[in-house]
C-alpha cells in the first residue's frame, strides 16, 4: 500500500477550498473526487488529515467527520500504528440510470454536460500544447497514457479520468484543471450508466495517443482538434444510449 502523492496542480484543483455554506458536504465531495477520478486508487492511503484540512480550508474535525462518513459508506478504512492512516477501501459503485436525478437524465442536461466538457477539455489540450513542459510533466502524462492503454475493462474509466486530468494539468492552470475535474465528474455519472464497448476503448486509446502526441509536439490547433474528435465519439455513444 502506498501513500498517494498528487501532482501540485492536481492538489490545487481537486483539493481546493470548499464553500463555507456546506463545509462538511464539500469536504466529502472533494475526497470522493480523488477516489472516483482514480487519483487515489483502492489500497492507497489518502493524504494526512492535516494536509487535507489545510488544502480544503476546513478544520481537522470536519475532515475527521467526512472520513467517518466515508468509512460508514465503506469507501475508506482507517488503520492505526506506524503504517496507519486512511486507506481507500473501494471505489463507490456507479448509480443506476433510474437512481439519478431527473435533471441529470434530461436531454437538455446531457447536452449541457457535453458542451461544457467540449469547451473546457478542448481548451485545456490547446493550452497545454502552448506551454514549455518540464521533463517531469512529460513523464507524468506519458505514464498516464501508458496506464490507460494497459488498463483492464474494470479499471478503464478511472485510468481514462486520470489521463484527462493529467492533460489538463499540463495547461499550468489550477482553475482549468478544476474545471476539467468538474466536467469529468459530471460525464462519468452518465458514462457509468452505459456499457463499456471494447471497440470504443480501442478507438479511445488511439485518440488519447494522438492528443498526447499533439500536446508534446507543441501543436495547439492539432491538440484541440484531436481532443474534440475524441470527445465527440463519447458524445455519440451517450446520446445513443441516453437520448
Amino acid at each position: 500500500m502506498s501513500v498517494t502523492e498528487l501532482p501540485t496542480t492536481a492538489h490545487d484543483a481537486l483539493l481546493r477550498p470548499v464553500r463555507e455554506s456546506n463545509v462538511f458536504e464539500g469536504t466529502v465531495e472533494r475526497i470522493l473526487q480523488l477516489i472516483r477520478l482514480g487519483v487515489v486508487s483502492a489500497g492507497d492511503r489518502l493524504p494526512p488529515e492535516r494536509e487535507l484540512a489545510a488544502r480544503l480550508g476546513v478544520s481537522r474535525v470536519t475532515v475527521r467527520e467526512a472520513i467517518r462518513a466515508l468509512q460508514e459508506a465503506e469507501c475508506v478504512v482507517s488503520r492505526r500504528g506506524r503504517y496507519g492512516g486512511t486507506f481507500v477501501r473501494s471505489i463507490p459503485s456507479p448509480r443506476r440510470s433510474s437512481d439519478r436525478p431527473q435533471s441529470v437524465r434530461a436531454c437538455d442536461d446531457l447536452e449541457d454536460v457535453l458542451a461544457f466538457r467540449q469547451v473546457v477539455e478542448g481548451g485545456a489540450a490547446e493550452q497545454a500544447a502552448q506551454r514549455q513542459l518540464t521533463a517531469a510533466e512529460v513523464s507524468h502524462v506519458e505514464r498516464m497514457l501508458e496506464l490507460t492503454s494497459a488498463a483492464s475493462l474494470a479499471d478503464y474509466r478511472r485510468a481514462d479520468s486520470r489521463l484527462h486530468l493529467a492533460i489538463a494539468e499540463l495547461s499550468g492552470s489550477p482553475s482549468v484543471t478544476a474545471a476539467v475535474a468538474d466536467a469529468r465528474m459530471r460525464v462519468n455519472e452518465l458514462l457509468d450508466t452505459i456499457p463499456l464497448l471494447e471497440q470504443n476503448i480501442v478507438n479511445s486509446d488511439e485518440q488519447h495517443s494522438a492528443i498526447v502526441r499533439a500536446v508534446l509536439a507543441g501543436r495547439p490547433a492539432r491538440a484541440r482538434r484531436a481532443m474534440t474528435e475524441h470527445l465527440e465519439g463519447t458524445a455519440v455513444l451517450l446520446r445513443a444510449f441516453l437520448d
